[in-house]
């Protein structure tokens, strides 16, 4: 069995400015309340030491793999869990629009594995409720950064 858990946001900001957030792990503490601590760097193949903080949830550490990146456009994980009963594809993804000046910020989950199909409900909502909260620091950040760019 296999799942997929996603959300999605407009963002007036260009593509750049929420590649500049998500690129900058260390940043990351500054903004992000899913991810409130990430180091490493992007690289195919290379490890990453991120904590993640669900909603609700006791703050733990991960260490995905990257598996993919491409500058202002994704950057894609993978990551094993209970000695690989379950295995998730973790993606963030910027679309621009309006030529540019505006955003979709798209990310979710994949999950697959024979522990998939125990995962609780419960969960799964707060799962979401982390990506939901993620999308909307993001959107806030990028719209302040934006502002501040245009202003200067």
């Amino acid at each position: 069995m296999s799942f997929k858990i996603e959300h999605r946001v407009g963002v007036q900001a260009p593509p750049e400015v929420l590649w500049e957030l998500i690129s900058d792990l260390s940043g990351w503490a500054e903004w992000n309340p899913l991810y409130p601590a990430a180091a490493g760097r992007l690289a195919i193949g290379a490890k990453l030491d991120v904590t993640l903080a669900l909603p609700g949830g006791k703050p733990e550490p991960i260490a995905p793999v990257v598996v993919d990146w491409v500058p202002h456009m994704q950057l894609v994980w993978r990551l094993k869990l209970l000695g690989g009963l379950l295995r998730t594809v973790r993606y963030m993804e910027i679309e621009p629009l309006d030529n540019g000046r505006a955003s979709v910020f798209s990310h979710g989950e994949m999950f697959e594995g024979p522990a998939a199909m125990f995962m609780p409900k419960a969960l799964r909502r707060q799962i979401k409720a982390g990506f939901i909260a993620m999308s909307e620091a993001l959107q806030g950040e990028a719209l302040r950064r934006a502002g501040t760019a245009a202003s200067s």
